[in-house]
């Protein structure tokens, strides 16, 4: 039967953190991803241990603007509880060239490479939580990182040919400057549109496009054909609402819309009750849906019957009224 592989040290313990000057709850946990950003190999551990190097600092690497190292205490940083331990710090090294009142909010990951489970032994703040580097705090960390008696313990797997492999990850946290406001609108102050088309019967086009209106910002219009389209085509009217300027929209952004198209009853008896030809959407406009309405709005026999009243004078009333709009806006 395969051996079975030792145990890794406890995953979550408190322990105090030097710099910070508090007591933190720490997270470890065993991933098989490489640390993202910096490797640090040491090789002759066991002579480091013996010599009276109190601290060592690592090479600079660059993150989210900012140059880093890590700092490592191969006795423990004794001054900070580290005693009996390996204390391994993140150091913002670029400190003296940032300008005055800076101020660097980061989340980061600090890694020991475990090679009988080839997996790292992540130690990170936990729940979390991220430190704020500054010019009275220019490193995080953590003094008791991992134990002396773990790490000189063959079985544990964190040397290999007296060799151990540290790492970092750093995730800087800082406003782009970009943002958004998602509202819905239900009945739009300017959500109406009036259409009036003169001169109905003697059109010969075989498309009409209405003015460009604007709702919120985005630039609209209807489209119509008088004698139908397709399908349809000497059967059925057909009516559309449509993108007017898709530069309106931000890019690669979806518009939710639920509207209404109709086609107005022009009976002006009071005691009659309208007769209008209305249809209602939901729709999600992007650039590739620019537009959306109703091939079969209403019928050309039904249109041209004088007792229906949708032609007055020669004339149609189209309306378009936006009933709900999800509306976006850069803040």
């Amino acid at each position: 039967m395969a051996d079975e592989k030792p145990p890794v040290v406890a995953e979550k313990t408190l322990h105090p953190t030097s710099i910070c000057n508090s007591t933190t709850s720490i997270s470890r946990t065993l991933r098989s991803i490489k640390p993202a950003h910096y490797l640090f190999r040491v090789e002759s551990v066991s002579v480091l241990l013996n010599t009276d190097i109190e601290k060592y600092e690592s090479g600079s690497f660059k993150v989210g603007g900012y140059r880093w190292r890590l700092c490592l205490y191969p006795n423990g940083n004794k001054k900070s509880g580290g005693e009996d331990h390996i204390s391994l710090y993140l150091e913002i090294s670029d400190a003296q060239k940032l300008p005055v009142g800076w101020e660097v909010t980061v989340n980061f990951k600090l890694f020991v490479f475990n090679h009988i489970h080839e997996k790292y032994l992540t130690v990170q703040d936990a729940d979390g939580k991220v430190r704020d580097f500054n010019v009275m705090k220019s490193r995080c960390g953590f003094a008791q990182f991992l134990s002396l008696d773990v790490l000189k313990d063959p079985c544990n797997g964190y040397l290999m040919d007296d060799s151990c492999i540290f790492g970092a990850e750093v995730f800087v946290i800082k406003y782009s400057g970009k943002g958004e406001c998602l509202s819905m609108i239900k009945d739009p102050d300017d959500g109406t549109f009036t259409w009036v088309i003169e001169n109905f019967s003697t059109l010969n086009e075989e498309v009409l496009y209405s003015e460009t209106f604007t709702i919120k910002e985005i630039k609209w219009h209807l489209s119509l054909y008088p004698k139908g389209n397709g399908k349809v085509k000497n059967k059925s009217l057909c009516l559309f609402l449509e993108l007017a300027d898709c530069e309106t929209l931000h890019h690669q952004r979806k518009l939710y819309m639920e509207f209404e198209l109709l086609i107005k009853d022009q009976c002006n008896d009071e005691n009659v009750e309208p007769s209008h030809v209305k249809s209602n959407a939901k729709v999600w406009f992007c650039d590739s849906n620019k537009e959306w309405g109703f091939a079969d709005m209403v019928s050309l026999s039904d249109l041209n019957d004088k007792s229906k009243d949708f032609l007055l004078n020669d004339s149609l009333i189209v309306e378009a009224k936006i009933l709900l709009m999800m509306h976006s806006k850069n803040i």
